[in-house]
C-alpha cells in the first residue's frame, strides 16, 4: 500500500494520506519519504495549478507515533535527536513553503500535533464537522519540532497560537472557525466535494497569476512595502507579457460585450 497516493484531476491534483490503519501519522521515515515525494512532484508540475491535501479513513492525521515514542523516551542523545529532526520531519514544512502553488487542507478528521502542523502549512483549510485540532506537544514534554511554533501564530495570531501550544487543548471545527484556524466547516461527506470546487475556482485563473499572488501574500509579512512593490512590479511585468494574460483578458472583454448585448429584462 502506498503511504501517499497522488492524483490528478485536469489542473488539481489531490494527495492523500494513505494509512488510515495508523491515523496517517507522520513519524515513520517512509511517510515523510513519500509526502516529500508527492511535494516534490507538485513543484515540478507547471499544468497543476492547486493541489488538495488530505487523510484516508478517519482522521486527517494524528501526528507522531506514540508508542514509538514511548519506546525511544530518553534513550537518544541530543545531538543524534536533533540530527534527526533536520534531516527527517523538519524537511517537510521547508519543502511546503517553497512551493509556488497554492494547497488547501480538507481536514478530514483528527488533525494532532505534526497533523495540525501540516494543515498550517496549507494556504487554505476546510474542515469536516468531525475535524478537531490540537497543537498536543506539550502534552507529553515536547515543543513543536516540526515548525509550528513558526507557522500557528500566523495563521491563528500569537495569543491563540499561545492558548492552543501551553494548554495541548483539543478544539472542535466550529472553535477552528471562531478562531480562523479554518475558513470553512462543512458536512463530512460535502468535504471534497467543496475542496475541490474551490480548488477548480482557483484552477480556472491563469497559473503565473495564482502562483506569484500566493508568492506576494506569504512574503508580505517579512518584506518592506518598499520591497514588496518591487518584487511585484517585476511579478506584473511578467504576467503582463504571457499568453495566459492575453487569453484571459479577451475572455473577459468578449464576456462584458456579451453581457451588453443581452436584451435588458422589462
Amino acid at each position: 500500500m502506498d503511504h501517499v497516493l497522488y492524483r490528478q484531476e485536469g489542473a488539481v491534483a489531490i494527495i492523500t494520506l494513505n494509512r488510515p490503519e495508523q491515523r496517517n501519522i507522520l513519524s515513520s521515515d517512509e511517510m515523510q519519504a513519500a509526502l516529500l515525494g508527492a511535494i516534490e512532484r507538485l513543484a515540478n508540475d507547471h499544468v497543476v495549478k492547486v493541489a488538495i491535501l488530505t487523510g484516508a479513513g478517519a482522521a486527517f492525521s494524528a501526528g507522531g507515533d506514540i508508542k514509538k515514542i514511548a519506546e525511544t523516551a530518553g534513550k537518544t542523545s541530543p545531538p543524534v535527536s536533533r540530527t534527526h529532526y533536520i534531516n527527517g520531519i523538519q524537511r517537510i514544512p521547508l519543502a511546503m513553503s517553497r512551493l509556488e502553488l497554492p494547497v488547501i487542507a480538507a481536514v478530514n478528521g483528527p488533525a494532532v500535533g505534526v497533523g495540525l502542523d501540516l494543515a498550517c502549512m496549507c494556504d487554505i483549510r476546510i474542515a469536516a464537522q468531525s475535524a478537531k485540532f490540537a497543537e498536543s506537544f506539550v502534552k507529553i514534554g515536547y515543543v513543536p519540532g516540526d515548525g509550528g511554533a513558526w507557522l500557528l501564530p500566523r495563521v491563528v495570531g500569537l495569543p491563540k497560537a499561545l492558548e492552543m501550544s501551553l494548554t495541548g487543548d483539543m478544539i472542535d471545527a466550529d472553535e477552528a472557525l471562531t478562531w480562523g484556524l479554518v475558513t470553512k466547516v462543512v458536512p463530512d461527506e460535502q468535504l471534497m466535494d467543496v475542496a475541490m470546487a474551490m480548488a477548480s475556482r482557483i484552477a480556472s485563473n491563469p497559473g503565473f497569476a495564482v502562483r506569484m499572488t500566493k508568492q506576494l501574500l506569504h512574503k508580505s509579512g517579512a518584506m518592506s512595502l518598499e520591497d514588496l512593490l518591487n518584487f511585484t512590479a517585476t511579478a506584473q511585468a511578467i504576467a503582463a507579457s504571457s499568453d495566459e494574460h492575453k487569453q484571459a483578458v479577451e475572455a473577459a472583454l468578449a464576456a462584458l460585450q456579451a453581457k451588453k448585448r443581452r436584451p435588458k429584462e422589462n
